[in-house]
């Protein structure tokens, strides 16, 4: 089963420590090197971005930042994994590197499962 992570916190909380950095680069490591990771990455402020929005039948584009965002997606992960047990496991022991290496910061991993194509088939 595929799972995505979604990590979310606030925008302003500065650079991650390196320690924080390096501990999440193992983690990606021994991912890759077990065939459970397809892809990660972080994500830039909302001010390098634009939101791209249909509402009232038109297409609105608005530049970033975005005032109104509370929280941001700061990142991603997509796993190929045997359960959600497993996917919540993997988030915790994220998690448990933020809350050892950068203590002050603050936010969540979503962890979603993917619906594959044959489920958006099956659908039709």
């Amino acid at each position: 089963m595929r799972y995505m992570m979604i990590v979310k916190h606030k925008e302003a909380q500065g650079m991650p420590p390196k320690e924080l950095m390096d501990a999440i680069g193992k983690l990606t490591e021994e991912a890759i090197k077990d065939g459970t990771l397809l892809g990660n990455g972080g994500l830039l402020s909302t001010a390098a971005g634009a939101s791209v929005r249909l509402s009232g039948g038109r297409v609105t584009v608005t530049d970033g930042p975005f005032t109104e965002a509370k929280e941001i997606i700061g990142g991603y992960a997509l796993f190929e994994l045997k359960s959600k047990e497993e996917a919540v496991a993997g988030a915790v022991q994220f998690m448990e590197l933020h809350k050892k290496y950068w203590p002050a910061w603050e936010g969540e991993t979503e962890v979603r499962e993917m619906m594959m194509q044959q489920d958006c088939a099956a659908k039709k």
